[in-house]
């Protein structure tokens, strides 16, 4: 496990995609707040954060409608090897019309991108999610 949000999505992508209720996903306080990001924004229906002993995780459950899973597929933007930055400008551009989200890394904490644009930031677009 090299990128912990690189792992945390495609986690979430693969219990969706093998129809999963639910997922248990390594604990960071990075995946956490992606995790709420996700809840908001209704790919997920909720995050709790569990301890077992002195290990924590996460337990995600996946959100259906119809039986079919609301997250369709994900792709990873920021890598390990290559960090992608933009301005709140440029936001619109990678985000486009319909159920397509962007997640970025904001000096303001993890968010979407509809709320970077309303607050005029940018930062780090980590993925895209549909």
């Amino acid at each position: 496990m090299n990128h912990n949000v690189s792992d945390f999505i495609i986690r979430i992508r693969n219990a969706a995609l093998a129809k999963r209720k639910e997922v248990i996903l390594p604990f960071s306080n990075i995946n956490k707040e992606i995790g709420r990001v996700l809840v908001k924004e209704g790919f997920l229906e909720n995050i709790k954060e569990e301890k077992d002993g002195n290990k924590k995780s996460l337990k995600a459950t996946v959100k259906y409608e119809k039986r079919l899973p609301v997250l369709t597929d994900v792709i990873i933007i920021s890598k390990p090897s290559l960090r992608v930055y933009k301005p709140v400008r440029h936001i619109g551009n990678i985000q486009r019309k319909g159920k397509k989200i962007v997640i970025i890394s904001t000096s303001l904490g993890v968010m979407s991108g509809n709320d970077a644009q309303k607050k005029g930031i940018g930062g780090e677009i980590l993925f895209t999610i549909w």
